[in-house]
This record gives C-alpha cells, sequence and structure tokens, in this order.
C-alpha cells in the first residue's frame, strides 16, 4: 500500500500569467506557496477476490473492469500515462473541499502521479513529476488550466515560478530569514467562502480573452517582481506588500466578470474595513477561499466580522509532494 501527501497551495502574484497561451510568447511569473492542508492518495495492488479489477473511492465509487472505463478523467488519463497494469484500489481524502481556489485538482492529480510511480517502483524528481501532472491536464484531459498548480504541488515551498523559454517551467525559492517568513505568515488570514465553483469555465474564458489582456497581464507579472523585491530587499515591506496584494485583486477582477460576484465583493469590502491592508479571491475566482492580510493585532476584529465565513488557520509547507507510507504487505 502506498499513501502519498501533497500540499495545496496559495497564490500570491501573478495569476493568469502561467497559461500557457500567455507565457509561452510572453513569459509569465508567480509568487506561491503551499500550505499545511493536504491531498491525501492512497493507492495499492486490489486482491484477485471481487467480481471487478479496479476500485476507485473519491466523491464517487467506481468497480470498473478496464482503464478506459473509468469516469474520473485524472484518474484515467495517469494511469494510462503510468502505463499501469496492475489491478488497483485508489481511495481520496482532503483537508479541503475541492474547487475552492487552492489548486486541488492539480494537487490530486500530482499525488496520484506520486503515489502510482512509487506502486510500479520508479522515481520521479520534483520537476519531472510537475511536467508530468501537466502535459496530463493540459494535453491529455485537455483542461482549461494553467501550469502553477501542478508546479506549487510537486515542489512545495514559497516559490517564484517562471514561465516560458527554454525550461518551460523554472521553479526559485524565495531566500528570505525565517523570521520574516514566519512574520508574513502571521499577517495572513485565509477564510472559506461556503461555496465553490468550477474553475475550468472561469479559466477558459480567461483564455479566449487573454490576447486581448495583455496591459493587465503585463501589471501582474510587475506587481509580482516588486513584491518580491519587497520581501527580500526591504526589512519593513509588509505593509506594502500588503497593498501590492490589493493593486493584483483590482487587476484580476478586471480581466472577466466571471471572477467575482456581489457576495464576494461584500466579504472582501467588509475585511478591508474591518483593517486588511489587502488581499485577494484565490485561483480562477467565482468561489472558493479569500486571502487577506492583515496586522496581526486586527485579526480578531477582522474574524468577528467575517463570522459568517469559516475562517481556516495554516502554515506554509515546505516539503511538496511525498510518500508518507509505503508498504509491501498491506
Amino acid at each position: 500500500m502506498i499513501i502519498s501527501r501533497t500540499p495545496f497551495r496559495i497564490s500570491f502574484f501573478g495569476g493568469g500569467t502561467d497559461y500557457p497561451v500567455w507565457y509561452k510568447e510572453h513569459g509569465g511569473r508567480v509568487i506561491s506557496t503551499s500550505i499545511d492542508k493536504y491531498c491525501y492518495v492512497t493507492l495499492r495492488e486490489l486482491p484477485p477476490f471481487f467480481k471487478y479489477k479496479h476500485l476507485l473511492r473519491y466523491f464517487e465509487r467506481e468497480e470498473i473492469n478496464t482503464i478506459d472505463e473509468i469516469k474520473h478523467p485524472s484518474i484515467r488519463e495517469c494511469l494510462k500515462y503510468l502505463d499501469m497494469n496492475k489491478s488497483i484500489e485508489l481511495v481520496h481524502h482532503a483537508d479541503l473541499p475541492a474547487q475552492s481556489g487552492l489548486g486541488s485538482s492539480s494537487t490530486f492529480t500530482v499525488g496520484l502521479l506520486m503515489a502510482g510511480y512509487a506502486l510500479n517502483n520508479q522515481m520521479r524528481t520534483k520537476s519531472q513529476l510537475a511536467h508530468d501532472a501537466i502535459e496530463i491536464e493540459q494535453q491529455r484531459i485537455e483542461e482549461a488550466v494553467g501550469s502553477q498548480d501542478q508546479t506549487a504541488a510537486a515542489f512545495g515551498g514559497f516559490n517564484r515560478i517562471n514561465f516560458g523559454g527554454v525550461r518551460e517551467v523554472d521553479v526559485t525559492p524565495i531566500t528570505i530569514s525565517s523570521e520574516k517568513m514566519k512574520n508574513l505568515q502571521k499577517h495572513l488570514m485565509l477564510f472559506f467562502t461556503g461555496f465553490s465553483r468550477n474553475a475550468s469555465d472561469i479559466a477558459q474564458k480567461q483564455i479566449e480573452i487573454t490576447s486581448r489582456k495583455a496591459k493587465e497581464l503585463d501589471i501582474m507579472v510587475e506587481l509580482c517582481k516588486e513584491a518580491e523585491n519587497l520581501l527580500v530587499s526591504s526589512e519593513n515591506g509588509f505593509l506594502e506588500w500588503g497593498k501590492l496584494l490589493n493593486e493584483q485583486w483590482k487587476v484580476k477582477k478586471s480581466m472577466t466578470n466571471l471572477i467575482t460576484n456581489s457576495k464576494i465583493d461584500e466579504l472582501y469590502d467588509e475585511g478591508i474595513k474591518s483593517g486588511a491592508l489587502g488581499g485577494k479571491l484565490l485561483g480562477a475566482g467565482g468561489g472558493g477561499f479569500i486571502l487577506f492580510f492583515a496586522l496581526p493585532e486586527k485579526h480578531n476584529q477582522i474574524k468577528a466580522n467575517l463570522s459568517s465565513i469559516l475562517h481556516v488557520p495554516f502554515n506554509f509547507d515546505f516539503s511538496g509532494s511525498q510518500i508518507v507510507y509505503h508498504s509491501k504487505n498491506a
């Protein structure tokens, strides 16, 4: 039995510049971190005592005899990609709900690949794992997804990720002191809006209008550069960093009318009025999680004024996708 554990991610700056339709011509960059909320994939060889060859348990249950019969697109294409010739039982668990803006779909794909390679007694580097997941989602499933979620899930850590050029995807850890990293984390608050959305629909719309949004995407890249410079070069750049998040949100929600709605705007405005310096809706938009940046002494007031939605404490994660259990006897 194999159990993989793969972190969800928070994207701070540059989201939208990680779509191939943009970065293959213009280049892109994001700043993101993985967090201590995880997707778990349990994978084992299924004993030969059943009428079916494969058993899958996620939000649905599938009992099938061939990989081609699998309804879940990521599971089907991952198992094909792995050339899986074993009878398998797969179980999926997660700390957070799907379709919530934290890269859950790509996190699952990365975690399944990690577990599948282990079951096949194969090893892949973090870079190879990220590229495999990107190929499966973008080329084989043809989903409207970028390239940052798979990368953040595979590598883990607090990184600047560059897109485009010869390497396609290049990960650079943002190197700051542990004290500064802890201080940054203390300023962040995560809330669940209570409603999810289909990110693919929103992302597809954004991809369609990319050629008309060059100005906005260029601004996102510049904000990403500015945010990194503040963290690396300034000892007291936290206030400005929070304000940059607010600027990022203004640009992001101008991309399409699908990114926000009256409920999200109401929640965001309440957070700002309660003392947050900035924030953003995570992921493609339309629902899911909202991130706020605020002085620690403002947190209690923000939580009180946003008591209608769930506050989710978190810490940064630096491990990336990994195997946490491996037993040949299970």
